[in-house]
């Protein structure tokens, strides 16, 4: 049955007569339809604003992802002496990129697999300003879902009209039948309730609780959960065991419910940091922007209710500071200890002969915690290959900077770890501070976290919010090249249901350079396995997620029991905001009760109907609107899809 047919169909049964079929179909549909919209918070003088200052003022944007990059340009754009830091060497947070190189070529690599919706206005209208053309992306044919009964669903070609295009979900789905969706219709009450999604009475009704207990307590049809609902979610980063039911209902609104592009989505021909984020950066820099990479804010000097000074940590500095004591006898005759130190700092620690030495446990790429590597004297960090020699040196992989080493005394039988360079001698490099007027908070969870313990704020409200803030469990990245085509793999890109790990499975080798060269001169194929969010029960070693991975993969696409893997890279990392009940009453704003201070990023409270990549491109906004009104400069309305569902 076509679309139009099935929709009269559905009509006639509600006893709606021929000849008013089509000018109720049509009346129907326009009236329901989801419209673009605006969020406006300015006054109604603001077109007559000026735009930028008539003398520069200093802002310090913290953080080089895509909120950190959203509120430096509309900063710059305003005559602001914008300074950008990011703690690692390159920017585009979870958009970043390095190199690594495997079977005698240098290949890109990135965090994993990712989507360009529609429905992304602010995300898409910044890669505009950068020169981002369409060259750079191409349209997924698709949003197609294997689920273990080796079914594939495809959604994402269906109309982006309400209510076509949940009808025709509905009519297309090998598992959903029009006769069951009808029968058990109260059952999908509390999906139809979803479209009455209105910010304040969400949040207050459905934040207590989480999603699956929601469809649970609804009687949801399990199908219906199976097949939509939950590999859905889950591409929140967040088990929908533990995901906030306000927040799935605003997530659903933002992608396909309240959504007027539904589940069209781009994917980009090259890898996210040539295609991306090196033009964003050519873009800050021509607008004057001062970018420094691979320097970390260390905390906020605060004077009279205001940011005066970003400080910049230096290699070594804070000597005396007492990190960690360590039991002597938890430290291994050889090998590495890992202990998380007070606040969330990891440290390593080893015997070398009669002495010992400790390091800072951050990779100096990207943070990650770095572990003993097999087989060697040196350490690994599993979330990008970085490698370390016994010295802390870098011997492969990305990062270009050593550890930062830790001194170390004895106290009786505790080994006490302090903030100073003992033994070797590390170049020390003084604190630097940056002056600012206005300062915008934009990294991560666990980047806003340390520097605002770091600072001491003295608001205990505002710093208990920062501390409060969480992260989702942790994720895993798994990119094989192997020795051989995959032909059933019709689609560049699958969710997958019904896996204990995998949750999508992404073919490069069939979208994005340099990987389709590469699999067309050796016949292979190159293949990236998520799990989005592991479950604690779930956590093993890495071989053993491997392994369980491999068969999975194996059940999927049959043929790859015959390929042999040529190359891996296995990374597990924990790094994507936490949207748990009861999270979001606890959730700083985009406003502080700092004068000058503003946040942004994915985790930062919004009224706005936003999520995931721009949720961070929106508020990034969103914080450069707020100093432009402290400064009575033209705010910038920001696209949204509408603030309210459509039965709301």
């Amino acid at each position: 049955m076509q679309r139009r047919e099935f929709f009269q169909h559905l009509l006639k049964r509600a006893g709606i007569g021929a000849g008013a079929l089509t000018a109720a179909t049509a009346g129907f549909i326009g009236y329901y339809q989801p419209r673009k919209e605006l969020f406006d918070t300015s006054g109604k003088n603001n077109a007559e604003l000026p735009e930028a200052l008539a003398t520069p003022k200093k802002a310090v944007v913290i953080g080089g992802g895509l909120a950190g990059i959203s509120s430096a340009l509309e900063l710059a754009r305003r005559n602001f002496e914008v300074t950008l830091v990011e703690a690692s060497p390159s920017l585009g947070g979870k958009l970043t990129g390095w190199p690594i190189d495997a079977l005698g070529e240098r290949f890109p690599v990135e965090h994993g697999f990712h989507g360009f919706f529609d429905q992304y206005y602010n995300l898409n209208e910044m890669f505009a300003s950068a020169g981002i053309g369409s060259e750079m992306f191409t349209a997924s044919p698709g949003y197609p879902i294997i689920f273990s009964d080796k079914q594939v669903e495809v959604f994402g070609q269906t109309s982006k009209w309400f209510p076509l295009n949940i009808v025709s979900v509905v009519e297309q789905s090998k598992r959903l039948d029009i006769a069951s969706f009808l029968k058990e219709f109260p059952g999908l009450w509390p999906v139809i309730s979803m479209f009455r999604y209105q910010y304040d009475r969400t949040f207050r009704d459905w934040d207590s609780i989480d999603f699956m207990t929601y469809c649970r307590r609804g009687d949801v049809l399990p199908v219906f959960i199976d097949t939509v609902l939950h590999p859905f979610s889950d591409a929140t980063m967040n088990r929908m065991e533990v995901l906030s039911a306000a927040e799935a209902m605003r997530y659903f609104h933002f992608y396909f419910m309240g959504s007027p592009e539904g589940l069209s989505f781009k994917i980009t021909t090259r890898d996210c940091m040539t295609a991306l984020i090196d033009p964003l950066e050519r873009k800050l820099k021509a607008m004057g922007v001062r970018v420094l990479k691979g320097q970390k804010a260390r905390s906020l000097a605060m004077q009279g209710g205001k940011v005066t000074a970003v400080r910049l940590a230096g290699v070594g500095a804070g000597g005396g500071v007492v990190v960690a004591s360590i039991p002597k006898s938890d430290v291994p005759e050889s090998g590495w200890k890992q202990h998380m130190a007070d606040g969330g700092i990891p440290v390593v620690v080893a015997r070398r002969n009669s002495a010992w030495v400790a390091f800072d446990g951050r990779c100096t790429h990207m943070g990650c915690p770095v572990g003993p590597e097999a087989g060697t004297d040196g350490l690994f960090c599993p979330c990008h290959a970085g490698r370390f020699d016994a010295d802390g040196v870098p011997v492969g992989g990305p990062p270009k900077a050593p550890l930062a080493r830790l001194n170390v005394r004895e106290e009786g039988e505790m080994l006490v770890v302090e903030q100073a360079s003992a033994g070797a001698t590390p170049v020390v490099v003084a604190d630097e501070e940056l002056p600012c007027d206005y300062c915008v908070l934009a990294s991560d969870v666990r980047g806003a976290r340390e520097l605002i313990a770091g600072s001491q704020p003295g608001n205990g409200d505002f710093a208990g919010r920062v501390a409060a803030l969480g992260e989702a469990d942790p994720y895993v990245v798994w990119r094989v090249w192997l020795d051989r085509p995959v032909p059933s793999a019709t689609y560049p890109f699958y969710t997958v249901s019904g896996y204990t790990y995998t949750d999508s499975i992404t073919f490069y080798s069939s979208f994005q350079q340099p990987f389709i060269s590469w699999a067309k001169r050796t016949g292979g194929c190159v293949a990236e396995l998520h799990a989005y969010a592991v479950a604690p029960q779930d956590v093993r070693p890495e071989p053993e997620i491997r392994a369980a991975m491999l068969r999975e993969l194996h059940a999927m696409f049959p043929e790859t029991r015959q390929a042999t893997i040529r190359h891996e890279l296995f990374m597990m990392q924990s790094n994507f905001t936490r949207w748990a009940p009861g999270d979001h009453a606890k959730r700083p704003g985009v406003e502080t009760p700092y004068a000058n201070l503003y946040l942004a990023g994915d985790w930062v409270n919004t009224e706005a109907p936003v999520f995931l990549m721009e949720a961070a491109a929106f508020t990034g906004r969103q914080a450069a609107n707020a100093i432009a009104a402290k400064e009575s400069l033209r705010q910038t309305p920001l696209p949204i899809v509408p603030m309210d569902g459509i039965f709301a």
